[in-house]
Protein backbone atom coordinates (compact mmCIF):
# COMPACT_ATOMS: atom_id res chain seq x y z
CA UNK A 1 0.00 0.00 0.00
CA UNK A 2 1.20 3.55 -0.84
CA UNK A 3 2.12 5.66 1.87
CA UNK A 4 0.98 9.43 1.64
CA UNK A 5 3.41 12.09 2.73
CA UNK A 6 1.76 14.26 5.54
CA UNK A 7 4.58 15.79 6.41
CA UNK A 8 4.27 18.53 3.97
CA UNK A 9 4.05 21.87 4.82
CA UNK A 10 0.92 23.53 4.00
CA UNK A 11 1.20 25.83 0.87
CA UNK A 12 0.62 29.30 2.75
CA UNK A 13 -1.05 32.25 -0.46
CA UNK A 14 0.97 35.34 0.08
CA UNK A 15 -0.63 38.55 -0.63
CA UNK A 16 0.56 41.72 -1.19
CA UNK A 17 0.53 44.36 1.43
CA UNK A 18 -3.16 46.06 0.47
CA UNK A 19 -2.78 49.00 2.27
CA UNK A 20 -1.21 51.51 -0.06
CA UNK A 21 -3.69 50.89 -2.02
CA UNK A 22 -6.57 50.95 0.27
CA UNK A 23 -4.88 54.37 1.20
CA UNK A 24 -4.54 55.49 -2.43
CA UNK A 25 -8.47 54.92 -3.01
CA UNK A 26 -9.10 57.08 -0.24
CA UNK A 27 -6.96 59.47 -0.44
CA UNK A 28 -7.66 60.50 -4.14
CA UNK A 29 -11.76 59.97 -3.49
CA UNK A 30 -11.40 62.46 -0.33
CA UNK A 31 -9.61 65.08 -1.77
CA UNK A 32 -11.80 65.71 -5.00
CA UNK A 33 -15.13 65.39 -2.79
CA UNK A 34 -12.83 68.04 -0.49
CA UNK A 35 -12.00 69.81 -3.19
CA UNK A 36 -15.30 70.64 -3.75
CA UNK A 37 -16.38 71.14 0.18
CA UNK A 38 -13.64 73.85 0.80
CA UNK A 39 -14.88 75.45 -2.77
CA UNK A 40 -12.28 74.90 -4.82
CA UNK A 41 -14.66 73.10 -7.33
CA UNK A 42 -17.88 75.67 -7.88
CA UNK A 43 -19.49 74.50 -10.39
CA UNK A 44 -23.54 73.71 -9.71
CA UNK A 45 -22.54 69.90 -11.05
CA UNK A 46 -18.97 69.91 -9.97
CA UNK A 47 -20.34 67.19 -6.58
CA UNK A 48 -21.04 64.25 -10.02
CA UNK A 49 -17.27 64.33 -10.49
CA UNK A 50 -17.03 62.59 -7.28
CA UNK A 51 -19.66 59.84 -7.64
CA UNK A 52 -16.88 57.83 -10.11
CA UNK A 53 -14.37 57.66 -7.76
CA UNK A 54 -16.71 57.20 -4.69
CA UNK A 55 -17.99 53.91 -6.35
CA UNK A 56 -14.99 52.38 -7.58
CA UNK A 57 -11.45 53.67 -6.08
CA UNK A 58 -12.50 54.72 -2.75
CA UNK A 59 -15.37 52.44 -2.69
CA UNK A 60 -15.05 48.64 -4.42
CA UNK A 61 -11.04 49.36 -4.88
CA UNK A 62 -10.68 50.06 -0.58
CA UNK A 63 -13.20 47.07 0.15
CA UNK A 64 -11.14 44.63 -1.78
CA UNK A 65 -8.60 46.43 0.22
CA UNK A 66 -10.41 45.73 3.36
CA UNK A 67 -10.94 41.92 2.39
CA UNK A 68 -6.93 41.44 1.51
CA UNK A 69 -6.30 42.98 4.89
CA UNK A 70 -8.63 40.43 6.88
CA UNK A 71 -6.64 38.09 4.98
CA UNK A 72 -3.45 39.21 5.97
CA UNK A 73 -4.58 38.93 9.59
CA UNK A 74 -4.34 42.74 9.76
CA UNK A 75 -7.82 43.60 12.07
CA UNK A 76 -6.95 47.13 11.90
CA UNK A 77 -6.99 47.67 8.15
CA UNK A 78 -9.37 45.07 7.73
CA UNK A 79 -12.01 47.18 10.46
CA UNK A 80 -10.98 50.10 8.37
CA UNK A 81 -10.93 50.09 4.67
CA UNK A 82 -13.90 47.65 4.63
CA UNK A 83 -15.57 50.53 6.53
CA UNK A 84 -14.69 53.54 4.67
CA UNK A 85 -15.21 51.54 1.44
CA UNK A 86 -18.45 51.15 2.23
CA UNK A 87 -19.07 54.63 3.69
CA UNK A 88 -17.75 55.83 -0.38
CA UNK A 89 -19.78 53.52 -1.93
CA UNK A 90 -22.67 54.98 0.31
CA UNK A 91 -22.14 58.38 -0.10
CA UNK A 92 -21.14 57.70 -4.42
CA UNK A 93 -24.69 55.71 -4.22
CA UNK A 94 -26.53 58.76 -2.55
CA UNK A 95 -25.53 61.51 -4.52
CA UNK A 96 -26.32 59.36 -7.92
CA UNK A 97 -29.51 58.82 -6.89
CA UNK A 98 -30.30 62.45 -5.00
CA UNK A 99 -30.81 60.09 -1.83
CA UNK A 100 -29.89 62.69 1.09
CA UNK A 101 -33.39 64.06 2.51
CA UNK A 102 -32.23 66.62 4.52
CA UNK A 103 -28.91 68.50 5.85
CA UNK A 104 -30.17 67.56 9.41
CA UNK A 105 -30.23 63.95 7.63
CA UNK A 106 -26.71 63.99 6.51
CA UNK A 107 -25.39 65.24 9.53
CA UNK A 108 -26.25 62.59 11.69
CA UNK A 109 -24.67 60.44 8.86
CA UNK A 110 -21.22 62.95 9.15
CA UNK A 111 -21.46 62.91 13.41
CA UNK A 112 -21.80 58.72 12.82
CA UNK A 113 -18.93 58.98 11.13
CA UNK A 114 -17.21 60.96 13.33
CA UNK A 115 -17.44 59.18 16.04
CA UNK A 116 -16.42 55.61 14.55
CA UNK A 117 -13.18 57.63 12.77
CA UNK A 118 -12.36 58.34 16.85
CA UNK A 119 -12.56 54.99 17.59
CA UNK A 120 -10.22 54.79 14.38
CA UNK A 121 -8.24 57.09 15.65
CA UNK A 122 -7.67 55.64 18.91
CA UNK A 123 -6.48 51.81 17.41
CA UNK A 124 -4.25 53.86 15.01
CA UNK A 125 -2.33 55.17 18.52
CA UNK A 126 -0.35 51.99 18.38
CA UNK A 127 0.26 52.04 14.70
CA UNK A 128 2.55 54.52 13.44
CA UNK A 129 2.45 58.42 13.21
CA UNK A 130 1.62 58.81 9.40
CA UNK A 131 -1.71 56.93 10.31
CA UNK A 132 -2.37 58.96 13.81
CA UNK A 133 -2.39 62.01 11.04
CA UNK A 134 -4.56 60.43 9.26
CA UNK A 135 -7.28 59.76 11.64
CA UNK A 136 -6.86 63.05 13.43
CA UNK A 137 -7.46 64.82 10.66
CA UNK A 138 -10.24 62.78 8.89
CA UNK A 139 -11.99 63.28 12.55
CA UNK A 140 -11.57 67.12 12.44
CA UNK A 141 -12.60 66.81 8.86
CA UNK A 142 -16.36 64.69 9.60
CA UNK A 143 -16.78 67.27 12.58
CA UNK A 144 -16.49 70.12 10.74
CA UNK A 145 -18.82 68.80 8.12
CA UNK A 146 -21.33 67.67 10.77
CA UNK A 147 -21.88 70.56 12.30
CA UNK A 148 -21.71 72.69 9.20
CA UNK A 149 -24.64 70.20 7.98
CA UNK A 150 -26.34 71.08 11.52
CA UNK A 151 -26.33 74.30 10.76
CA UNK A 152 -23.66 75.64 12.68
CA UNK A 153 -22.29 77.70 9.95
CA UNK A 154 -21.12 77.28 6.22
CA UNK A 155 -17.55 78.14 6.99
CA UNK A 156 -17.27 75.05 8.85
CA UNK A 157 -18.16 73.36 5.79
CA UNK A 158 -15.33 74.94 3.70
CA UNK A 159 -12.68 74.16 6.49
CA UNK A 160 -14.12 70.74 6.79
CA UNK A 161 -12.88 71.00 3.05
CA UNK A 162 -9.42 72.21 3.86
CA UNK A 163 -8.90 69.72 6.28
CA UNK A 164 -10.45 66.90 3.73
CA UNK A 165 -7.62 68.17 1.49
CA UNK A 166 -5.07 67.64 4.47
CA UNK A 167 -6.33 64.12 4.94
CA UNK A 168 -5.78 63.15 1.52
CA UNK A 169 -2.00 64.05 2.05
CA UNK A 170 -1.24 62.97 4.91
CA UNK A 171 -3.24 59.49 3.70
CA UNK A 172 -1.06 59.72 0.26
CA UNK A 173 2.18 59.87 2.79
CA UNK A 174 1.25 57.06 4.36
CA UNK A 175 0.68 54.90 0.93
CA UNK A 176 4.42 56.18 -0.37
CA UNK A 177 5.56 55.09 2.75
CA UNK A 178 4.22 51.46 2.56
CA UNK A 179 5.16 51.67 -0.78
CA UNK A 180 8.50 52.77 -0.88
CA UNK A 181 9.33 51.44 3.00
CA UNK A 182 9.85 55.32 4.55
CA UNK A 183 10.87 54.74 7.81
CA UNK A 184 7.46 55.63 9.50
CA UNK A 185 6.52 52.25 10.43
CA UNK A 186 6.58 51.46 12.99
CA UNK A 187 6.23 54.42 15.40
CA UNK A 188 8.03 54.55 18.58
Amino acid sequence: MAQIATDRPASVATVANPGPLGLCGFALTTFVLSSVNAGLLTGATDIKMVIGLALFYGGIAQLLAGMWEFRSGNTFGATAFTSYGAFWLAVGYSVQNNLIPSHTAFAFFLLGWTIFTGLMLLGSLRINMALIAVFALLFLTFLALALAEFGLGSALGQIGGWLGILTAIAAWYAALAGIIGLPVYPRS
